[in-house]
């Protein structure tokens, strides 16, 4: 038993945001049914190692037939959930928008991944997730001072913002409808989700402590104490020392004679990235990795995806798993009682 098991949720075939929240929901024990298109043109993924299928049942059908769409409808009578990531309006075109699938289930549960939402200028417009972050303020933040805003790969608006809060939206209305008997329609839109990450930057900035520019604050690389470094052997480092206590640390794993009252005046940071700069330089990533005092600095190696799954830690925590050498995150979070 997991923590779903028991529930059952459609899954309308796309891409991305709403397969991760399908995938979620399988991972911790929904029946996922995943409807495919029949004789869909082959995509650039292959189903056979798509990371985000795992756990769910496939069904194609022809969705342009009458059979097709009354298999959707005969699956929804029964279902508690119902996810899809197209453009407003298209399951309503192919008659299967809330209005009649709740009428025939009261109960659904109906989850809307979209990039803009349902409603606003914006709803029919294409994008991706370096549309949605740029206008929910995210992007802009993002990088250094002295370039151009980098986008976080899809992390922030695809997968966070969206599919892990479709995800979370889904399990709320699941267990208010278990209360209530009702039903109701989600609204998760990439661009809503993005900005909601970013609660604690504006939540630092609302204080006066984040200037609206990227690279110069404290958590994104504006701050010499937690920022990433090169070593001798050309990898990286990341250092995360904000604390008075691991910030001490630091100094004396970098021999440096930094005031330590001086920590966050932001005039002392050029002087002491460059130290660090230079310091970090001098010795590979393992040295410093291992030496006296790394981990009371709060320092870590920045490994690359084929050095992750390997890392100790992850390894002993079954972090990574390998499915069919397929190698994937596992299931997250663990439950004590029902796990993934």
């Amino acid at each position: 038993m997991a923590t779903l098991t028991g529930l059952t949720i459609i899954e309308m075939a796309g891409l991305g945001p709403a397969p991760f929240c399908g995938m979620m929901l399988a991972d911790h024990g929904a029946e996922v049914i995943r409807v495919e298109r029949a004789n869909a043109p082959p995509g650039i993924l292959d189903p056979a190692k798509d990371i985000l299928n795992r756990g769910k049942r496939i069904l194609s059908l022809d969705l342009k037939s009458r059979e097709g769409l009354d298999q959707v409808l005969d699956l929804a009578k029964s279902a508690d959930g119902l996810v899809e990531g197209f453009r407003p309006g298209v399951m309503e075109r192919l008659g299967l928008g809330p209005e009649p699938l709740l009428c025939a289930n009261p109960r659904l549960v109906y989850g809307r991944m979209t990039g803009w939402g349902q409603t606003g200028p914006l709803a029919q417009a294409p994008g991706h997730d370096i549309d949605y972050i740029a206008l929910a303020g995210n992007l802009h933040g993002y990088g250094r001072p002295d370039g151009k805003p980098t986008p976080p790969a899809n992390a922030v608006g695809d997968f966070g913002g969206g599919g892990m809060l479709l995800a979370f939206g889904m399990v709320a209305a699941l267990l208010h409808a278990s209360k209530s008997g009702e039903g109701q329609i989600i609204d998760c839109a990439m661009v809503d989700g993005a900005a909601l990450i970013a609660a604690q930057t504006w939540n630092l900035h609302a204080m006066g402590l984040w200037e609206d520019e990227r690279g110069v604050n404290l958590l994104d690389g504006g701050a010499p104490f937690y920022d990433s470094y090169q070593c001798a052997d050309g990898k990286w480092i990341a250092v995360g020392a904000i604390e008075p206590q691991f910030y001490a640390a630091l100094l004396k794993l970098a021999d440096c004679d930094a005031d330590p009252a001086l920590q966050f005046d932001k005039s002392s940071w050029p002087l002491l990235s460059a130290h660090l700069s230079r310091t970090f330089s001098e010795h590979p990533r393992h040295h410093w990795t291992t030496t006296d005092g790394a981990l009371d600095a709060c320092i870590a190696p920045i490994l690359s995806m084929a050095e992750a799954p390997h890392h100790p830690h992850n390894a002993l925590r079954g972090t990574f798993v390998n499915i069919g050498a397929n190698i994937q995150p596992a299931p997250a979070p663990r439950f004590s009682k029902t796990p993934a």
